[in-house]
């Protein structure tokens, strides 16, 4: 075989473990929505039969299930009494949603995606966008709880405190907006750290508000907890003491006329607390797991969001600081600190 044909050979394998990985995708939402993972967990191990009893599902089904996840290793098999198990390890990523590790939910995401294809076909072809309202349901639920257990183990603990008497403020009595709110994750998480404070959350998508209208009635929070449509360049209300923008700014078609909102909303001692993803144009070459899916969730679903809005910019998930802080200093802001971070997340702390 020539170095050539054997480096075919490696690609191929390496495109048919990326399909694989695809298909796989379908079957780990199917795990998280019928509550498989989290019934092998807690009551594993189970045969197939008992994993099927157990969810109120198929065992036919379930078995085809169980081997699927067996070839890709996220299950192990018990070969002499045909049980299966979760490992330990394997539980905070698949079936523990509190888990800073979580992952599942971030594949029931796929099926909103993956019916655009049509779409992205022919926003491609022509140069216009697509919508995050012409995205299905799913799409608020399943990015939303991607980023839920990053915002439920480091937003109070971790990043709030590292931004100037932020949380001093809250504790108080003070106001909040957070802005492109999704479901509503962050609000309540703000509401309930700091009982006295006032927060609303502001999100175009009407569907989304909805979702987050129901969490905070079910949360006991609705009382002083506001959730309004309304675009990031023309929420009401003003002298916020914090603006909060968790990975939204990029998904905007004006975000210069958003920052400007910002700075218009905020008390003039008042912070922007920008999150924003921890990658930038350098990233698209390090390949590194999260650079490889912020990159491709950015051709098939932030850029084309962005340019549906029809605005000056369309910045694509990995635009990266540099880009950012030039935004906001064009909407006046002259303070500028990069207050904390994680592996997927940049937190910056943007002031007047």
């Amino acid at each position: 075989m020539s170095a050539h044909s054997t480096s075919a050979h490696d690609f191929h394998q390496k495109v048919i473990t990326d399909a694989g990985a695809a298909v796989r995708g379908l079957t780990v939402a199917l795990g998280e929505r019928l509550g498989l993972y989290k019934a092998l967990a807690s009551d594993g191990p189970l045969t197939a039969a008992q994993l099927a009893g157990k969810t109120g599902t198929n065992e036919r089904y379930v078995e085809e299930w169980l081997h699927a996840q067996l070839s890709a290793g996220y299950v192990e098999r018990h070969p002499s009494s045909l049980t299966y198990t979760l490992p330990a390890d394997h539980v905070e990523v698949l079936a523990d949603p509190t888990a800073v590790t979580y992952a599942a939910g971030f594949f029931t995401a796929l099926k909103a995606l993956y019916a655009t294809e049509d779409l992205l076909v022919e926003a491609y072809r022509t140069g216009d966008g697509v919508g995050w309202a012409e995205h299905d349901a799913a799409l608020d639920t399943g990015m939303g709880s991607f980023f839920q257990p990053t915002y439920e183990h480091k937003l109070v603990p971790d990043w709030l405190p590292s931004l100037h008497e932020v949380t001093d403020k809250l504790a108080a009595g003070g106001t909040v907006a957070d802005v492109g709110c999704g479901v509503g994750h962050t609000t309540l998480l703000i509401a309930r750290a700091f009982p006295n404070a006032t927060v609303h959350g502001f999100d175009y998508s009407e569907e989304a508000i909805s979702i987050a209208r129901q969490l905070a009635e079910e949360a006991g929070l609705s009382d002083r907890v506001v959730f309004d449509v309304a675009s990031a360049d023309d929420y009401p209300g003003s002298g916020y003491d914090l603006v909060c923008f968790f990975n939204a700014l990029h998904d905007m078609g004006d975000p210069v006329a958003a920052a400007q909102h910002v700075h218009k909303s905020l008390d003039a001692d008042g912070t922007w607390m920008l999150v924003e993803s921890n990658v930038s144009p350098a990233d698209i070459d390090t390949q590194t797991p999260a650079a490889r899916m912020f990159m491709a969730l950015s051709a098939v679903m932030c850029l084309p969001v962005a340019v549906a809005q029809r605005g000056p910019h369309a910045l694509g998930n990995h635009s990266g600081e540099k880009a950012f802080r030039a935004i906001a200093e064009e909407a006046g802001f002259t303070r500028w600190r990069r207050a904390n971070e994680t592996p997927v997340n940049a937190v910056y702390e943007v002031r007047p």
